[in-house]
């Protein structure tokens, strides 16, 4: 769907020149490739999934970093105190989790991880951090030059990502053949068999897509800040929803945390502020 829509409405059958420089576009997948790339890889160093999903969520300090050093912005107190509660709650968060996995692997008898391990692990996360929170600021600096074109960004980021998939064939075959072998469920009411795996990519990739267009348009109106901010809100439900769901313990720190990345939002969203803003219009109108 995201290169139909892409290629037939936003470029017109090829026929509209893009409003960005394909240049910029490559720089925009080269680096799009990259964190793709080592994010996934770095799962076969001993990252549990817990620490994985969520320390993606620090980008939001990388984020504000990058902001002050490269655009030179400057933030509310408030901004810098939501910013340190969230990540607080979401290391917090990630902690338990890992701890959770040590004992879980202690009780199935299984190795734990070693520290070289995690080390290159926890490394390539972080490369990938600054790599992805750059590519916020780059994707905003030409959304101040160029205007809000997030359709068109969108569909060239990602169209141009796919020759580069090339390179990663032989691992893409090989899992393509394991999907192949997965248990077989019936599709009502089409009564065919399909595996099982092939189904969960499909569903996958209608979410992600939905997920993606969503991102995309609030990197166009929104700061890039306030992007991350929406991104991480979601990947920490996506872990609260992951702990539940395989059940888990959501021990005490885990509720701290939630209250912490909650109340972090409620104060960088300053939904007061908003409300009083609000109210003395009403007023002024009056």
């Amino acid at each position: 769907p995201l290169f139909r829509s892409g290629f037939i409405f936003t470029l017109n059958f090829g026929r509209k020149k893009s409003t960005i420089p394909l240049k910029s576009y490559f720089s925009i997948v080269c680096v799009f490739f990259t964190v793709s790339v080592i994010n996934n890889y770095a799962l076969n160093f001993s990252i549990p999934m817990p620490l994985h999903m969520v320390f993606k969520s620090g980008s939001l300090a990388a984020n504000m970093i990058l902001g002050i050093l490269i655009l030179k912005k400057r933030y509310t107190l408030t901004k810098y105190l939501s910013v340190a509660i969230i990540s607080v709650g979401i290391f917090l968060c990630t902690h338990m989790s890992a701890i959770q996995m040590t004992k879980d692997r202690a009780e199935a008898n299984e190795s734990p991880a070693s520290v070289f391990d995690l080390t290159i692990g926890v490394t390539l996360l972080v490369i990938a951090l600054l790599m992805s929170a750059g590519l916020g600021i780059f994707q905003e600096t030409l959304y101040a030059k160029y205007g809000k074109v997030s359709r068109e960004v969108m569909f060239y980021s990602h169209a141009l990502s796919i020759p580069a998939c090339a390179i990663l064939w032989s691992d893409i075959s090989h899992h393509a053949v394991i999907f192949s072998r997965s248990t077989p469920i019936q599709l009502f009411p089409f009564q065919l068999e399909v595996p099982k795996m092939w189904v969960y990519l499909a569903f996958n990739l209608v979410t992600q897509y939905v997920c993606v267009r969503s991102v995309f348009y609030l990197t166009s109106v929104c700061q890039s800040l306030t992007v991350t901010l929406v991104v991480i809100l979601r990947k920490f439900i996506s872990l609260v929803v992951s702990i539940l769901y395989f059940q888990n313990p959501f021990t005490f720190y885990h509720w701290i945390s939630a209250i912490l990345v909650f109340s972090g939002t409620f104060l960088f969203t300053d939904v007061i502020g908003m409300i009083k803003q609000r109210f003395s219009k009403e007023k002024k109108i009056e």
